[in-house]
């Protein structure tokens, strides 16, 4: 089950993940972008190609889904430990949305530093690699670059922020 929301990110009940996809219903999302301890590089992942949404695609950010009963802060650090297999200190950077004909969800945007070691959870990441910070921000406005849908906008707004 995962947590259910309104338009405005107010959390109004709990619904399968099969049914949220299908009804494209609004539903909250984590997003957790991995620096270097020196701030040079970002960790990069290629996502398997058996997911749900946006298979085989990359993303620079662990993320995912936040369940029922979890705080976004919970599902931050539930998802870094699960794609990723770290835990270090999170940093909230801001909230948006994210809507395309697939999905639409609610984001909470984190960053935090690691130099890993990093153990991919295999039904979700196929590669990971590091990739130089200022790489990552151009590959975000590449249209070319395979990146997630979600991650590219989502990473403008970050971009813009920055």
């Amino acid at each position: 089950m995962i947590t259910l929301y309104d338009e405005d990110a107010n959390a109004i009940g709990e619904v399968t993940r099969e049914r949220m996809r299908a009804e494209n219903l609004w539903h909250g999302c984590v997003l957790t972008v991995v620096f270097s301890t020196d701030g040079e590089r970002i960790y990069v992942h290629r996502r398997t190609d058996t997911k749900d949404i946006f298979p085989g695609l990359y993303d620079f950010s662990a993320g995912g889904v936040i369940d029922a009963g979890e705080t976004p802060d919970e599902t931050a650090a539930r998802e870094l430990r699960e794609e990723l297999g770290v835990e270090s200190p999170l940093t909230p950077l801001f909230k948006t949305t994210y809507v395309d004909e697939l999905t639409r969800y609610h984001a909470w945007v984190y960053e935090t530093r690691s130099d890993g070691p990093f153990t991919h959870q295999p039904e979700e990441v196929a590669w990971g690699g590091w990739m130089a910070a200022d790489e990552v921000r151009a590959k975000i406005e590449d249209p070319d670059w395979p990146l997630v849908p979600d991650g590219r906008a989502i990473g403008r707004e970050w971009l813009r922020r920055a």
